[in-house]
C-alpha cells in the first residue's frame, strides 16, 4: 500500500498564525500514517487572470503539487467576512486545470468559539464550485491559541495536537481506501 500524500494549504501568509503553526504542528507529526506536505507559494501567486497562457511558472507548480499529493487539508482564518483573498486566488487559479476535482480535501478551524464560521462556509462553497471531495469526518474546530503555540511554531497543546493529527490521519485513511468503503471518524471524541 502506498502511503497517502497530504498538501497542507494555510490560508494565511502570516509565518507566525496559529493556522500554520496547526499544519507545521501536522507536518511535524506526520510519522508513518502519511506523508504531509506544506504548501509555501501563498504569497508568490499572482493575481489569477482567466486563460493565462502560458500560467506564470509558479502557478504551474501549484499545479503540481496539487497532482502530486492524494488530499489537501486546508486551514485559514478569516479576513473580512470569508476566506482571505490571497486562498480565493489559490483557489481561482485551481479552476481551469481540475485540480481539486474529486480530490479528498477536508479543513480545520483553529479560531477561537464562534469564529472563523464564514471562512469556513466560503471555502465549502468554493471546494464544492472546484468538485472537490470534502471529508466530513476530516473537518472541524481544534482550537489553537496563540499562547498554544511554542517558539518553534508548532502547536504546544497535547489535546490540540492529538486532535489536529487525527484530522489528518482521517483525511489520509479515506484518500488510501477505495472509495465505497469509506467510513466516518469523529473528531470530537
Amino acid at each position: 500500500m502506498t502511503i497517502p500524500r497530504i498538501l497542507l494549504v494555510s490560508g494565511s501568509t502570516r509565518e507566525a498564525s496559529t493556522n500554520t503553526a496547526a499544519l507545521r504542528t501536522i507536518a511535524a507529526d506526520a510519522g508513518s500514517d502519511f506523508v504531509a506536505v506544506r504548501y509555501g507559494g501563498l504569497l508568490d501567486l499572482p493575481a489569477f487572470v482567466p486563460g493565462a497562457d502560458p500560467e506564470p511558472p509558479v502557478v504551474e507548480d501549484l499545479h503540481r503539487q496539487f497532482a502530486e499529493v492524494d488530499a489537501v487539508l486546508f486551514c485559514t482564518p478569516e479576513y473580512a467576512g470569508m476566506i482571505p483573498g490571497s486562498l480565493k486566488n489559490l483557489l481561482e487559479w485551481t479552476v481551469g486545470n481540475a485540480d481539486l476535482s474529486d480530490k479528498p480535501v477536508a479543513y480545520v478551524n483553529v479560531a477561537y468559539e464562534g469564529r472563523g464560521e464564514a471562512a469556513v462556509a466560503t471555502l465549502r462553497t468554493v471546494l464544492g464550485y472546484v468538485g472537490a471531495e470534502l471529508v466530513e469526518a476530516a473537518c472541524g474546530r481544534i482550537t489553537v491559541l496563540q499562547s498554544a503555540v511554542g517558539p518553534e511554531g508548532s502547536v504546544t497543546d497535547t489535546e490540540a495536537r492529538a486532535r489536529l493529527n487525527a484530522a489528518a490521519r482521517a483525511l489520509a485513511e479515506h484518500a488510501a481506501r477505495p472509495a465505497d468503503s469509506a467510513t466516518t471518524v469523529r473528531l470530537d471524541t
